[in-house]
């Protein structure tokens, strides 16, 4: 059954007529007469009499308006609601987050989107394991260096550097042959060379120090701990105030950060909203300046 016409129908009748239903929908006297005829043809039975006075709803045509013209206008109500939700981000937004950019960024951006969408209520997750966004009920996941993944889509609003710094007091080694230094490093990752600026520095770290954290490596790095590859968005501030002296830029090691969700052919307001969002917070893609 046709609802377009099963709607029209309901319209009429309530209405009392095809001249007022027109004007209170602003749908032709042609469209609402031909659909009450189809609905007709369909069902096999006449729903109204047409006479020179109007129309008049036969016995069917009372008995099938009792019937619809309640749970129909619900229907209409729900369409209505659905498709303001189509444009207005509303409900509740879950987001997963590595830990150090949640720790820097997310506490901001959180409070400026919710205050740029008030319907929209935001939970971050701080989590640095890969997160499976449809079984754990994520909205959107940001992942740094993300690998392909055909059931999820999304866009790259942010790029990163991994630069080596030291305190002022601790000389700079000459480019040559591989340097010994020692060095502040992290479990998770710890590259057995430094490659800098193309070659033109290379680095050996010797570990002092461990840290599960960039940002305990970067403050031993201040207190003279030793060397440290760490972010280029956590070191700007020290660096701009000589707490560290940068010696290089690490070789390939550029960092994206991605703002991912699952491809579902139309995406949720909410999803929407917030994509568009990240991207327009680091228009030059730089986080340096931005935590």
């Amino acid at each position: 059954m046709n609802l377009n016409a099963l709607l029209d129908f309901t319209l009429v009748a309530s209405s009392q007529g095809l001249g007022k239903a027109s004007r209170a929908s602003g749908i032709s006297k042609a469209t609402l007469s031909r659909h009450v005829s189809e609905l007709e043809e369909q069902m096999g039975v006449r729903l109204v009499e047409r006479s020179a006075r109007g129309l008049v709803l036969t016995e069917a045509g009372r008995m099938l308006l009792a019937r619809t013209e309640g749970p129909l206008g619900e229907v209409a109500e729900a369409m209505t609601a659905a498709r303001d939700g189509v444009s207005t981000p509303r409900g509740r937004l879950r987001v997963a987050a590595p830990v150090l950019f949640s720790q820097l960024a997310m506490g901001r951006i959180g409070a400026e989107f919710c205050a740029a969408y008030p319907e929209v209520v935001i939970e971050v997750v701080a989590e640095d394991r890969v997160v499976d966004l449809a079984e754990e009920q994520f909205d959107a996941a940001i992942r740094i260096n993300p690998s392909p993944d055909s059931s999820l889509v999304g866009r790259c609003f942010a790029k990163d550097r991994l630069v080596v710094v030291a305190a002022p007091g601790i000389p700079k080694p000459l480019p040559g042959a591989t340097r010994q230094v020692p060095a502040i490093v992290s479990p998770a990752f710890q590259p057995t060379q430094w490659n800098l600026d193309g070659g033109q520095l290379v680095l050996e770290p010797v570990p002092r120090l461990w840290f599960s954290s960039f940002l305990m490596i970067r403050d031993a790095a201040i207190a003279g701990g030793g060397a440290a590859l760490i972010p280029q968005s956590i070191a700007w501030s020290q660096l701009s105030r000589g707490e560290l002296v940068q010696w290089g830029t690490a070789s390939d090691a550029e960092a994206e950060l991605w703002v991912l969700h699952t491809s579902r052919r139309l995406a949720a307001p909410k999803v929407r909203a917030f994509v568009d969002f990240m991207c327009a917070r680091y228009p030059d893609l730089s986080l340096v300046l931005k935590g």
